[in-house]
């Protein structure tokens, strides 16, 4: 007999995580597996593979050191490290002690919403929101997640209007809201948020006294025009700064999902020392602590890279884009990260969410494309969907032949 957490969580396998694994078992390629799934559903940075793997060949072998026990919250050098490459990027002196190293983003977020929030209380978030974070934030924290629907009409925009009615009518309700929870950029749809938005967005988390869980995995995967502004910029965050807790990883930024390493940073002490103790459960293997402080020691490659890899994110979103509208298929403009917004309202024959899963099943079994549905972000209408594109150009214009090829046929 198993608890009954563990029978939830059996039964709430990520849709994302369960469609990936499915599509991988069977991969396209253009030669080998012309008939294999593409995998258009994965956020995953497949195009820098070329830039790492020789910096990671220098890595060299494991020392004695590497092979031995360090503190579970991180060593000190790799934190050093990675407090290096965030502050300027955050805008604000990144001190190393307030960095809890942990296995990856989602271990970063489960503990966050263990810390903030006891059992059946609550976190809002802006819908859409990254699919996951129905299991990061609620699978073993016990917390509820609460979506405030942002409008179609705008492109799902961030409204901090929305967010303010949400946590007004939950408290009127009589529930808890521990923490604001939000992706910038935006997972699924894309979008760089301004400054002045996220201030406001900050101050509505003050006025309503909750915590704010600014998830940045994207940071440094913005390729257009609008710049990139981090939650934890004190012009934004303001006096609201203590009480907004980071996450970064290695995942998408550097093309490492792999290797499992992610951070918490957060200024407040108790979140702090809770999060070390829960460090505990979810440790990052000493070795790659080690592997990553060398690949990032060296300030000068990690600037090229990173640049190389903006390059590379915007010429692949471009080329999808003029796919996508030489197919007819619409979408919202994105500036950062690695989806697509595609809008397929127009190719359901039932505009409910049982219309959408049935197109979504046409995609992945008859066309063999993984595209993810809407509804598994928590977007408020039927007919949405999330493609990714950080892949070789060549997969990419193969899943969306295959798509328009489908979509032509449900009209």
């Amino acid at each position: 007999m198993v608890s009954r957490t563990a029978r939830r969580l059996v039964a709430d396998v990520p849709a994302i995580a369960a469609a990936h694994f499915e599509a991988e078992s069977d991969p396209y390629h253009p030669e080998d597996n012309p008939k294999g799934y593409v995998n258009l559903g994965t956020a995953e940075n497949r195009l820098v593979w070329d830039l790492l793997a020789p910096r990671l060949a220098q890595a060299g072998p494991p020392r004695e050191p590497d092979c031995q026990y360090a503190p579970l919250h991180g060593t000190p050098e790799l934190r050093a490290a990675i407090a290096a490459l965030l502050s300027p990027r955050w805008n604000t002196a990144v001190d190393p002690a307030d960095l809890v190293v942990v296995s990856g983003a989602t271990a970063a977020l489960d503990i966050l919403a263990t810390v903030l929030c006891d059992p059946g209380e609550a976190v809002v978030t802006p819908a859409p929101y990254y699919a996951a974070f129905e299991t990061d934030l609620t699978g073993r924290s016990g917390a509820r997640l609460l979506p405030a629907p942002m409008d179609e009409a705008t492109g799902y925009a961030l409204s901090p209007g929305v967010l303010d009615r949400v946590l007004g009518s939950a408290r009127r309700d009589g529930v808890t809201v521990r923490a604001l929870a939000l992706t910038s950029p935006s997972n699924p749809i894309g979008h760089v948020y301004a400054p002045g938005v996220l201030r406001d967005v900050l101050r509505v988390a003050g006025e309503h006294d909750v915590d704010v869980i600014a998830d940045e995995i994207y940071a440094h995967s913005v390729f257009g025009t609008a710049a990139f502004t981090s939650m934890l910029d004190p012009a934004v965050a303001g006096r609201h700064a203590s009480r907004v807790h980071g996450v970064w990883g290695f995942a998408k930024d550097f093309g490492l999902p792999g290797l499992k390493a992610g951070v918490l940073y957060t200024r407040d002490p108790d979140v702090r020392a809770a999060a070390r103790a829960l460090a505990y459960f979810a440790p990052v293997s000493t070795q790659t602590q080690a592997t990553l402080t060398r690949l990032i020691g060296d300030t000068a490659w990690v600037r090229d890279f990173l640049a190389e890899s903006r390059r590379r994110l915007r010429r692949s979103y471009a080329a999808t884009a003029s796919l996508l509208a030489r197919h007819g298929i619409p979408h919202v403009e994105a500036s950062g990260g690695f989806s697509v917004w595609i809008d397929l309202r127009g190719r359901l024959r039932r505009h409910t969410a049982e219309g959408e899963h049935a197109l979504w099943q046409e995609i992945f079994h008859a066309a063999r494309v993984n595209i993810l549905p809407g509804t598994v972000f928590g977007c408020p209408r039927p007919g949405w969907f999330r493609l990714c594109h950080a892949t070789d150009a060549g997969t990419v214009a193969a899943g969306v032949t295959r798509l328009a090829d489908v979509l032509g046929e449900t009209r």
